[in-house]
């Protein structure tokens, strides 16, 4: 075989295995779109908004993907096989496909999806983005006019506080809101948050909001992560080194399973 021979041949085999390795990569993601989606589950990843075009364009993307197995298109310069030879080849591709299949499968059921957590939080600074405030204190303040305070969540809560931290206005308000416990780094020994994440397109984008909850000691019984609602009125925070104006002095903290949709919008 003549050095230019084999030169073709091996610039033809990294062809073909970029190429499947491709389509193989091409294959998992659209199989966990799709399970995503089916399990309801997509909302862990992307606003609710986007739900159907996703899942149809994951759709769409696994019937090209299953047709690229089916029918390759010969590399340039590449003679189209025939007989034998087409025949293994177009039987290794199927076999190939749900080889991946299979792997894409059993990969997304052991590996399940999971909500952000205080790792992500601590990598953006809490209640420094992800609300359309003029929308959300419209919300709030809608809410606020009906008197059932303890309707409000973390979002609306934050919304307010926003728009002012006079304590006066905030004597009579119980809150009852649920979040997940994210220490306070000014001072996590007596404050934390009771936290969310403001989801606007997909996780990515996804930032952390939290109302200050004064209670010193907290981790002796609960951990950083755990969700919780916390129940109490607004004071003034008697933390000095937190930087939150106000906080909740809780009456009860309990323990709660994370929502089925932990994130708000």
């Amino acid at each position: 075989m003549s050095l230019k021979e084999r030169s073709r041949k091996g610039a033809l085999a990294g062809y073909l295995a970029e190429r499947w390795r491709g389509i193989g990569l091409s294959l998992v993601i659209v199989v966990a779109t799709i399970w995503l989606g089916a399990t309801g589950q997509l909302g862990l990843y992307i606003h609710p908004r986007y739900f159907i075009f996703t899942t149809v364009m994951a759709v769409v993307g696994l019937v090209f993907v299953v047709a690229s197995f089916v029918f390759r298109t010969p590399a340039a310069g590449e003679p189209e096989p025939s007989g034998r030879r087409s025949a293994g080849r177009r039987t290794w591709a199927l076999g190939g496909s749900a080889l991946l299949l299979a792997i894409a499968t059993v990969t997304v059921l052991a590996l399940p999806p999971a909500t952000l957590t205080s790792a992500t939080a601590t990598q953006r600074e809490v209640n420094s983005g992800g609300l359309d405030s003029e929308a959300a204190a419209d919300e709030a303040a809608a809410l606020v006019g009906t008197g059932d305070y303890e309707r409000l969540s973390v979002k609306e809560w934050v919304s307010l506080l926003a728009q002012s931290e006079d304590p006066a206005l905030y004597a009579d308000k119980t809150a009852s809101i649920t979040g997940f416990v994210l220490p306070d780094t000014a001072d996590p020994d007596n404050v934390f948050y009771a936290a969310r994440f403001v989801v606007t397109c997909c996780a990515v984008d996804a930032q952390p909001i939290g109302v200050a909850v004064y209670q010193p000691g907290w981790q002796a019984s609960y951990d950083t992560d755990d969700w919780v609602q916390v129940t109490g009125t607004f004071v003034s925070n008697p933390s000095a080194r937190s930087a939150d104006t106000l906080a909740v002095l809780p009456t009860t903290i309990k323990a709660v399973d994370q929502p089925s949709d932990p994130y708000v919008y």
